[in-house]
C-alpha cells in the first residue's frame, strides 16, 4: 500500500541517497538537486505511490505546513479563483490551506482567528480585512500574514490588490467616451479599502474628465451584495430623473441595478449604462451581458501565497504591497446614452 512506501523507497529505486530525495521532492529546496536526478526521483515516487508524510517534516521543522485562508462570504463569485491561485501555489510549495468562511462577522472572523492558532497554522492569507479593525493586525505581530484584495491603513500588512483606481478610470472613461455625462455611482462599503478606494477613484476620473460630482449622484452599500444594489440603485434612480450611466463598486452591486432599472421600466442600456467591477465568473451570461472590469483573481491568489511563502522562508519582501493591473471588457451593458439626454454636458 501506498501508505507503507518510505523515502528510503524512493531513493532505492531513483538510485539516489534518501537525502536526496528528500531535497527533490520539496519545490523550496529541489533547485540544489540537478533537473535530471530531480525528475528521476519524481517519476519513482510516482511509480511507486509515495506521499510525503507532512506531520512527520512538520515535528523535525516546528511547522505544521498549513496556512489559515479567511474569506468574507464563500458564495461570492470573486473568491473561487483566488482561492484556486491560493492553493495552487502552497500545494506546490509544500502546504495545505484551510479555508474558513466569516460571513463579514467581526464575532466569527476572532473564533476562526483563535482556531487557527489553535492549530498552529504557520500563516493566514485574508481577504476579510476592515479599514478599522486592529484583530488582523494583531495577529500579523505573531505570525506571518498577507491581505489579499484588502489592505488596512498605512500598510501596516503586506498585501496584494488590484490597482482600484485605475480600474474605476476605465470604466468611467469608458461611458464618457460613449457620451455619458450623468454617470452615477453605486459606492462600496466605506469601511473597506476597496470601496474607499473605488469611491474616491470615482471622484478623481469624473473632475480629470470636467464633470462634476454631486452628491446625489453617489449612493453608498453597506455590504457588497446585490439586494443592496438594488436598495441603492433604487434610490439613485428616485433622486436623479435624467442619470444615464451608473459606474458600480463591484459586479455584485451591478447586477442588483438590474433590477432596481426593471422595477422602473428602464431598460439596459438604451435606458441606463451599467459598469461593473471585477469580471466575476457568468456575468458574461447576464442580460444583457455586463461590462466589467477584469481583476486577475487568480494571479491575485498567487501573489499572496507567494507573498507569505516568502516571509515563512525568511525572505524581506520587496514592497509591503502587490498592485496588480486591472482591464476593461466591455460588453452589451454600456452604450451611448439616449438622444433626448446627450446634449447635458455636465452634472
Amino acid at each position: 500500500m501506498a501508505s507503507s512506501i518510505t523515502i528510503r523507497d524512493v531513493a532505492r529505486v531513483a538510485q539516489v541517497h534518501p537525502g536526496t530525495v528528500s531535497r527533490a521532492l520539496n519545490a523550496q529546496t529541489r533547485p540544489l538537486v540537478k533537473a535530471e536526478t530531480a525528475e528521476r526521483v519524481v517519476r519513482a515516487a510516482e511509480q511507486l505511490g509515495y506521499r510525503a508524510n507532512r506531520i512527520a517534516r512538520g515535528l523535525k521543522t516546528s511547522r505544521s505546513y498549513t496556512v489559515g485562508v479567511l474569506i468574507p462570504d464563500i458564495t461570492n463569485p470573486l473568491f473561487p479563483p483566488i482561492l484556486r491561485g491560493i492553493e495552487d501555489r502552497l500545494d506546490h510549495a509544500g502546504y495545505t490551506a484551510l479555508i474558513v468562511n466569516t460571513d463579514n462577522d467581526v464575532d466569527r472572523e476572532g473564533i476562526h482567528l483563535e482556531a487557527m492558532r489553535a492549530r498552529q497554522v504557520d500563516g493566514l492569507i485574508s481577504a476579510t480585512a476592515l479599514l478599522d479593525r486592529a484583530l488582523l493586525a494583531d495577529v500579523a505581530a505573531g505570525m506571518p500574514v498577507v491581505l489579499v484584495n484588502r489592505t488596512l491603513d498605512a500598510a501596516s500588512v503586506p498585501a496584494v490588490t488590484v490597482d482600484d483606481r485605475q480600474g474605476i478610470r476605465l470604466a468611467v472613461d469608458h461611458v464618457v467616451e460613449l457620451g455619458h455625462r450623468r454617470i452615477g455611482h453605486l459606492a462600496g462599503p466605506q469601511n473597506t479599502s476597496t470601496g474607499r478606494r473605488r469611491y474616491g477613484a470615482f471622484v478623481e476620473a469624473m473632475h480629470a474628465a470636467a464633470l462634476d460630482v454631486a452628491s446625489e449622484h453617489v449612493r453608498f452599500a453597506t455590504v457588497f451584495t446585490e439586494d443592496d444594489g438594488t436598495r441603492a440603485c433604487a434610490e439613485l434612480l428616485g433622486a436623479v430623473g435624467e442619470l444615464t450611466a451608473i459606474v458600480a463598486a463591484n459586479d455584485r452591486l451591478a447586477i442588483g441595478c438590474y433590477d432596481a432599472l426593471g422595477a422602473r421600466g428602464l431598460g439596459c442600456p438604451d435606458g441606463v449604462s451599467i459598469v461593473g467591477f471585477n469580471d466575476m465568473p457568468f456575468i458574461d451570461r447576464l442580460w444583457p451581458p455586463l461590462t466589467s472590469v477584469r481583476v486577475p483573481k487568480r494571479e491575485m491568489g498567487t501573489a499572496a501565497a507567494d507573498m507569505l511563502l516568502r516571509q515563512l522562508a525568511g525572505e524581506a519582501l520587496p514592497s509591503s504591497e502587490v498592485v496588480l493591473e486591472p482591464q476593461l471588457i466591455v460588453r452589451g451593458s454600456t452604450a451611448s446614452p439616449p438622444a433626448r439626454t446627450s446634449a447635458h454636458r455636465s452634472i
